[in-house]
């Protein structure tokens, strides 16, 4: 997707409502100075021990925050939609550490990527900035400590039921990506889905 100067500032001000607090010619110089990416869907755009490359503001799509184990096991710790922040990418530029897990585009991607220069210089110079970011890293954070939880308190049943509960009546999927969503395997998963089926909980078909 294409956007024009004005239609990119826009869409900053209605996606990110703090950025209303910069002068008018702040925010033409940060959408100047940042880079805009699109990027189709399965991309990765940060993985594990890399260095972080700038501050990411959504503007359409969704990204996908993964932990990967040494065996290759996956989990979803959550997910980065449009007018949100990754805390993992606040955390890297903060203590100006590595990516400790990856970002993947789970759909079509635009974002405008913020210079390290310019995340420091929001932070340091506008309060209601630095409040936005902060505010995001204390809801994510409270969101991590309840997945701690469930994984350490809840057995895989529960949980797989819960996470089918809230998908809705149909869910189209993988049982790799529900694996993936539950920090288990697809064998682990299949077998317990078909637990469900012959209970007559759910109904199972290709994708679904």
């Amino acid at each position: 997707m294409r956007y024009t100067e004005t239609e990119l500032q826009q869409s900053l001000l209605v996606l990110y409502p703090v950025l209303r607090s910069l002068p008018p010619a702040q925010l033409v110089a940060l959408c100047q100075a940042a880079t805009l990416l699109e990027l189709p869907a399965s991309s990765e755009l940060f993985a594990e021990r890399q260095a972080c490359k700038g501050f990411p503001l959504i503007l359409r799509g969704t990204i996908k925050v993964v932990k990967s184990s040494r065996g290759g096991r996956e989990m979803v710790l959550y997910r980065v939609p449009p007018g949100d922040s990754c805390i993992i990418t606040s955390s890297c530029l903060l203590a100006g550490s590595a990516y400790s897990a990856r970002g993947i585009a789970e759909t079509p991607l635009s974002l405008l990527l913020l210079p390290i220069f310019l995340f420091d210089e929001l932070l340091a110079g506008s309060r209601p900035f630095r409040d936005f970011v902060f505010q995001l890293f204390a809801e994510r954070i409270a969101e991590l400590m309840q997945l701690v939880e469930e994984v350490a308190f809840h057995r895989l049943d529960q949980r797989l039921a819960k996470l089918l509960l809230a998908r809705g009546d149909t869910l189209h999927c993988t049982h790799q990506a529900l694996a993936e969503e539950l920090g288990s395997v697809r064998e682990i998963v299949s077998r317990l889905l078909k637990g469900f089926a012959d209970e007559g909980f759910v109904s199972l078909a290709r994708e679904q």
